[in-house]
């Protein structure tokens, strides 16, 4: 792999008329003039490591305060910002994916208490609180109004009164990973991971059977593994909250929101397991995601396939309903066609081509080590076309300098930051894994003379991942969550990983990164 290959698949260098909307003439000029941006060599330390020009600060941690009586969640992911009235404040939103039971009670599943689950249950979902700057520091406002938290305890009802396996409601969100932002303020959380909570449903006899890894909650708490794996959408202003059924269920990595010109809506997610499926969904009106049409994507035939009880007759002998169809997508999505990817996680739009890029992070049962980015380019440039074209370009391991690309995020000079998923049990693992050594945050430079290159900024502690990148509107600080360090501790006596040591680690946060070298990449 080379520059040239990064940079093609892309979309070749920009004309100073293309950067105009999102840079000013003088800033695009500097911007395609700039050199010399220095990465780091990929590090096992135990510790936040930056390229020369950054500097991170710790925000909020695990069990860190957001108002007088709730704290922040365990293992955080996707981090949405929402603007206040100045650029120096506004809200964040934090998602909260999972639990590991050796930092709770550490008893094994079959000595949990019901006090014991009820607080885990409650460290999984969301936060939400108000953040501002003073004298360079980021800071959260505890005193809030809004500050709250959501959890795997909440009520939340299923969108159009709809009924999923007996009810109308659901108890809490859970396995919450990445997400979006509508254009009305709400956020878009995605429940990914789900049947490691509440098992799944093996539709051949309708048994539920459970994971390789299991946190015991069923005990308890019985919720059938159908009221997970939804899309929620949560007004973090008013609390209100509801599952979109109309988006499927699977493993959601995420909920990309794009709005069309006649503001009705698309939003793209994956199902992030080993061949999983990519789908997106085509609002009916504008500013409604309760009515549309769900498609998913075949690879072979280039077109969305619409996933619909009506439509296919496959599915009308498998199901009762479209509600069925939607409820069981994994299966309703290959019975009419579906392509199985290497599990679609993050998916960003271009801000300049408007061409869809997926992380298609790995798939071990196929050997895919090293994952890939997928570029979807909609026929005409219309995010509603039912056609599209496609380019594949593979993280091949040393040759690319990445593996296993996750979360991705564009900044406002076009450059593609994206972080790596390389699992715990093979980080730092011979042969395919030791060159990349702890995970780390990259980003493909667009123009300027380093055009086409991929440099590694930073690297994260031991065991854990980077996730849910996200700008302040301003472009200046990235926010990033560190997620499960020392997940892999045999004890609480043996830990490896104790980072931030700062805040009694091991324990997931939220930092702030800011520098000359953000400076220089969109040249502010």
């Amino acid at each position: 792999m080379n520059r040239r290959d990064f940079l093609n698949f892309l979309g070749k260098g920009m004309a100073i008329g293309a950067i105009m909307p999102l840079l000013t003439k003088a800033e695009t000029i500097r911007y395609i003039n700039q050199s010399n941006i220095k990465g780091i060599v990929p590090s096992d330390k135990d510790d936040v490591v930056l390229a020369e020009g950054l500097k991170y600060q710790i925000l909020i941690s695990w069990q860190d305060k957001i108002n007088k009586n709730e704290a922040f969640g365990f293992n955080n992911d996707y981090i949405a910002f929402l603007p206040g009235k100045k650029s120096n404040e506004g809200f964040l939103w934090v998602n909260h994916e999972y639990i590991h039971p050796l930092f709770f009670s550490g008893k094994p599943n079959n000595e949990k208490t019901i006090d014991d689950v009820k607080e885990e249950m409650r460290n999984v979902g969301g936060s939400f609180f108000r953040v501002y700057k003073n004298f360079k520091t980021w800071k959260v406002d505890l005193s809030n109004k809004f500050n709250h938290r959501v959890s795997a305890l909440d009520k939340i009802d299923f969108d159009n009164n709809t009924i999923i396996q007996g009810s109308a409601t659901a108890i809490g969100t859970l396995a919450n990973c990445s997400g979006g932002v509508t254009p009305w303020r709400t956020i878009l959380t995605s429940e990914e991971n789900y049947d490691m909570f509440y098992g799944e449903r093996n539709l051949n006899d309708g048994s539920i059977y459970k994971t390789t890894y299991d946190v015991g909650w069923t005990k308890f708490f019985p919720f059938p593994p159908e009221h997970y794996g939804w899309v929620v959408e949560v007004n973090p202003f008013s609390g209100k909250k509801r599952k979109l059924v109309s988006l499927g269920r699977c493993a959601h990595e995420c909920a990309t929101v794009k709005v069309l010109k006649d503001n009705r809506l698309v939003v793209y997610t994956g199902d992030d397991i080993d061949n999983g499926c990519l789908y997106k969904f085509i609002s009916k009106s504008k500013g409604d995601l309760t009515n549309g049409k769900l498609y998913v994507a075949s690879m072979e035939e280039k077109k969305w396939i619409e996933v619909s009880y009506e439509k296919h007759k496959e599915l009308r002998k498998k199901f009762k309903n479209q509600t069925e169809v939607l409820t069981y997508l994994r299966h309703s999505a290959k019975l009419i066609g579906g392509t199985e990817l290497d599990r679609p996680e993050d998916i960003q739009i271009d801000p300049f081509n408007d061409n869809v890029i997926i992380a298609l992070t790995n798939n071990y049962s196929k050997q895919v080590m090293h994952g890939s980015l997928l570029k979807i380019t909609e026929k005409d440039g219309k995010h509603d076309s039912l056609e599209f074209d496609y380019e594949t370009l593979k993280s091949g391991g040393k040759s690319t300098g990445f593996s296993c690309p996750d979360n991705l995020l564009f900044d406002k000079a076009g450059n593609l930051w994206f972080t790596s998923d390389i699992s715990g049990s093979k980080m730092n693992k011979a042969p395919e894994y030791m060159p990349f050594k702890n995970n780390g945050l990259f980003v493909l430079i667009r123009n300027g003379s380093q055009a086409g290159e991929i440099i590694q900024v930073a690297s994260a502690p031991i065991d854990a991942e980077f996730t849910g990148p996200c700008f302040s509107p301003d472009g200046k600080t990235l926010f990033l969550s560190v997620q499960h360090p020392g997940e892999k501790s045999p004890s609480k006596d043996n830990l490896t990983s104790i980072w931030p040591k700062e805040k009694g680690g091991p324990k997931s946060s939220v930092i702030t990164i800011e520098g000359k070298l953000i400076d220089e990449l969109i040249n502010l």
